[in-house]
């Protein structure tokens, strides 16, 4: 379940966080102020505040799937995925504003739209720079759905409360929870490091 949220937040949150990330590079002020006060509310506030917040605003009742509790696991997904976006609109507007103008200028002038300019020319680039953050953000994510255990989901945290209480060994039950989350996280990235010096190798060819 720890993994399944992380997975899911960076992939659909990457794809909402396109919407802000372009909002913010736009010359319209109309689309920068909301796009740039949604990022900074959301980096600016606890992500726990953030989740039982929206799990109040939801408030959906107890509905069994495929044995998970949606009235815990929808409020879940939505505040991880609010958070996420915020973060990873930021990553996307750094790869994007790291590509050189000159490939901007470049693509206008052989007649291109603005929006093809983008898509065609600039994201593809852009990738490069983004890919190794995003894996960062997900190793991040990783460690922070163990604020779910407040919503009832049964990620890594919550599995360690059920076994807490019936146990007298709650420092072990810590120390290996770490040690899972560590198994989890560093062979991720070493991955994202190792990502990074081959798209560097390869750019220096």
């Amino acid at each position: 379940m720890t993994l399944v949220l992380a997975f899911l937040a960076v992939l659909l949150g990457s794809i909402l966080a396109l919407i802000p990330a372009l909002m913010r590079l736009s010359s319209s002020k109309m689309l920068r102020i909301p796009a740039t006060a949604y990022v900074e509310i959301i980096r600016g506030t606890p992500m726990l505040v953030q989740v039982l917040l929206i799990y109040q605003i939801l408030n959906i009742p107890l509905v069994i799937i495929f044995g998970l509790d949606m009235g815990s696991f929808v409020p879940g997904l939505v505040a991880l995925l609010i958070n996420s976006s915020a973060y990873i609109s930021e990553i996307i507007r750094g790869g994007i504003l790291a590509v050189d103008r000159g490939q901007t200028e470049a693509a206008r002038s052989l007649g291109l739209s603005s929006t093809k300019t983008m898509r065609y020319i600039i994201l593809p680039q852009a990738i490069k720079n983004i890919f190794p953050a995003l894996g960062n953000e997900f190793v991040t994510i990783i460690k922070e759905t163990s604020i779910f255990m407040y919503l009832g989901i049964a990620e890594l945290m919550y599995q360690v409360g059920i076994i807490k209480a019936s146990s007298p060994a709650v420092t072990e039950l810590y120390i290996t929870a770490g040690i899972l989350y560590l198994l989890l996280t560093y062979p991720l990235s070493k991955l994202m490091n190792w990502i990074e010096r081959r798209l560097r190798h390869a750019d220096a060819k």
